[in-house]
């Protein structure tokens, strides 16, 4: 006979929950506001040139001026000042026309700059990580040594070699110095990427009969995706906000947009500020894009190791 024991009369009058303790109050919720306020400000701050450029952009020549740059259009943009006048959104048109056959060009410099650059970078970079032969660290400091040479100090010679070579001015001049010039930034960035794969993968290759060539085709170039994400917006960027090398080593007829832009701007001072505003929003949609729709996986490849 089994004998059940009565539990107390307290324990049989106590509720079968507990009440909750009270939430803790958050600490800190003051610097956290402060943190936020200040971000907002900074984003409104770096926010203004872009509110500039867009609100002008829209305005006829006759409502810009330096005084009313800052306000809102008076009217719409379809609007003119005068019946048959110019209105807002004939500074798009405007700019388009002027900077069309030049964004064309600049495409066929910037693509391929970034993708051979970033092809030959990752076979530099997979090369001076894993084969070590003499003097390999020497090499890459010298590779890398092209990295700290500014674009200034260089030009003179660069015109001069262009020169006595007979190179044209034109996208192709282009292209093969943003190529040799964006070969140290590759390299590196695929060198510090390869050193973090696995040295068993390429004992395995290497066991499996595969070559040099043969593993950095089959086994290294599929898992360097974050790298070539890096190289290829970094490159794409320099490729296509290029002046310097514009401006030294092509023409208006064969030069990219960045130059174009810049002789509509200068035809812009006393003519329609609306016309320069649109061309520059026109000329930077390409890059802009590039980072919304890539931005992630950029990120990504750099916290993958693609940049130490």
């Amino acid at each position: 006979m089994t004998v059940t024991e009565e539990a107390p009369p307290a324990a049989r009058s106590r509720p079968e929950t507990a009440p909750r303790p009270p939430k803790p109050v958050p600490r800190f919720r003051m610097g956290r506001t402060l943190k936020y306020v200040f971000l907002v400000i900074f984003v409104f701050v770096v926010l203004i040139p872009v509110y500039v450029l867009i609100v002008t952009s829209f305005k006829p020549p006759a409502d810009v001026t330096a005084s009313t740059s800052w306000g809102l259009p008076v009217r719409w943009p379809w609007e003119s000042v005068a019946p048959g006048g110019p209105t807002g959104f004939d500074n798009w048109t405007g700019a388009w026309t002027a900077l069309a056959p030049a964004l064309g060009r600049t495409f066929l410099l910037a693509i391929p700059a970034a993708l051979i650059s970033s092809f030959v970078g990752a076979m530099n970079g997979f090369v001076l990580s894993r084969w070590r032969f003499p003097h390999a660290n020497l090499v890459f400091t010298f590779i890398l040594f092209g990295m700290f040479i500014p674009y200034q100090a260089i030009m003179t010679p660069l015109v001069q070699m262009k020169t006595s070579l007979g190179l044209p001015s034109d996208i192709s001049t282009l292209l093969m110095v943003h190529i040799i010039y964006g070969l140290p930034i590759c390299t590196l960035i695929f060198r510090n990427y390869y050193v973090s794969i696995p040295m068993e993968l390429m004992e395995a290759s290497r066991m499996d009969g595969a070559g040099m060539l043969r593993t950095f085709g089959s086994i290294v170039l599929p898992l360097s995706l974050p790298g070539f994400v890096v190289t290829i917006i970094w490159q794409f960027t320099n490729a296509w906000n290029d002046f310097l090398f514009a401006m030294f080593l092509s023409d208006t007829s064969g030069g990219p947009v960045s130059l174009a832009l810049n002789n509509l701007a200068q035809g812009a001072q006393l003519a329609n500020y609306g016309t320069a505003m649109a061309g520059a929003l026109i000329a930077s949609l390409p890059t802009l894009l590039v980072y919304i729709i890539l931005g992630k996986y950029f990120i990504g490849g750099l916290m993958s190791g693609s940049v130490k």
